[in-house]
């Protein structure tokens, strides 16, 4: 894949690591941070415009076009295939009205990849986007907060927004018979001192009891978020909500959070090195989305980590890029003041 080529994938991300997911490809339905939310724990940045507009923000043709790119160079360094292809991106994906082509799109350039969907739920109190979203082979919806002031808090969401009608919207989708073939692996992202509170967890854990997802992933902020007040929960408080959850969903698996599919082991993974060019460009588009540790990137886009941290400096020293710590840990970001590769 020359420069050129590397370039031109505004939309298409990754693949990135995911604790859920493994090697997740991304596709990136907004463009631009565009959300229904302005949550304060958000690894886009700040977000440019809120809102429940439904309309084609990234038209279904021009992403897909840059999928078919991305899987010819794939096929042409013999790269392994990813574990998932994700929808989601800078913003909420299911604002894209394209969101039904862009599915179709996926399974016919990428047969037998599975498709997952990221949601913050918000449009889930729409029948025709749950409709929509029955097309997915995973869900991944997010529900932080049942407590209003907490929702208000942690999410910020669009005006008239309500938490209850969107756990309506989450408990319809689940009980659509269109979507007994969807998996759904629920979220709650903890904020320390701001969703969670004893109040939140009984009404998240009666929640569960209702819905049984195949699955509760209760976190907390692993990387920079855009509010610096947003700060992780303490261990004691993440496995007190998390056994409290667990208990309540009948259906919960051993070995929640694990890949989906484990990458294979014959030598598949052994591709061309990538050249700078291209290395380059693809890390500025996996940190415009998510931060990450050079590990992560190394990992993610199955690239030499020594290559990786050498474009890595040249970023910062270009200004490309900036670098916070966590948790004793360089995370790399796109700069907020640069254009979206």
């Amino acid at each position: 894949m020359q420069l050129a080529q590397a370039e031109a994938f505004r939309y298409v991300f990754g693949p990135v690591m995911s604790g859920r997911l493994g090697r997740s490809l991304g596709l990136d339905l907004l463009g631009r941070r565009v959300c229904s939310m302005n949550c304060v724990y958000c690894e886009s940045g700040a977000l440019e415009q809120l809102t429940l507009v439904r309309k084609a923000y990234v038209p279904a043709p021009a992403l897909l076009a840059e999928l078919e790119r991305w899987e010819a160079a794939r096929i042409a360094a013999n790269q392994a295939l990813p574990d998932v292809v994700t929808l989601g991106g800078l913003g909420e994906p299911t604002l894209n009205s394209d969101l039904p082509a862009i599915i179709k799109g996926v399974r016919r350039l990428l047969p037998g990849v599975p498709v997952a969907v990221l949601t913050n739920s918000t449009l889930m109190t729409d029948p025709a986007v749950r409709a929509e979203l029955t097309a997915a082979d995973m869900l991944l919806p997010s529900l932080d907060s049942l407590a209003p002031e907490d929702f208000a808090r942690v999410n910020r969401a669009h005006p008239g927004l309500d938490p209850k009608a969107i756990a309506d919207g989450i408990l319809a989708f689940r009980e659509d018979s269109q979507a007994r073939h969807t998996k759904m692996f629920l979220e709650i992202l903890l904020v320390a001192g701001v969703n969670d509170s004893e109040q939140n967890l009984e009404l998240l854990a009666a929640f569960c009891n209702r819905l049984q997802p195949d699955r509760v992933d209760v976190v907390t902020l692993s990387r920079p978020g855009t509010e610096a007040c947003a700060q992780a929960v303490d261990t004691q408080t993440l496995s007190r909500w998390r056994e409290r959850l667990g208990q309540t969903v009948a259906a919960l698996k051993p070995g929640a959070g694990t890949r989906l599919a484990e990458r294979e082991k014959n030598g598949q993974e052994q591709t061309r090195g990538m050249q700078p060019e291209e290395l380059r460009a693809r890390l500025l588009a996996s940190l415009a989305r998510r931060p990450q540790t050079g590990a992560q990137l190394a990992e993610a886009l199955l690239a030499d980590q020594g290559e990786v941290s050498a474009v890595l400096v040249e970023l910062l020293g270009a200004g490309r890029i900036a670098v916070r710590q966590q948790d004793g840990q360089d995370y790399y970001q796109a700069r907020t003041d640069q254009p979206t590769p």
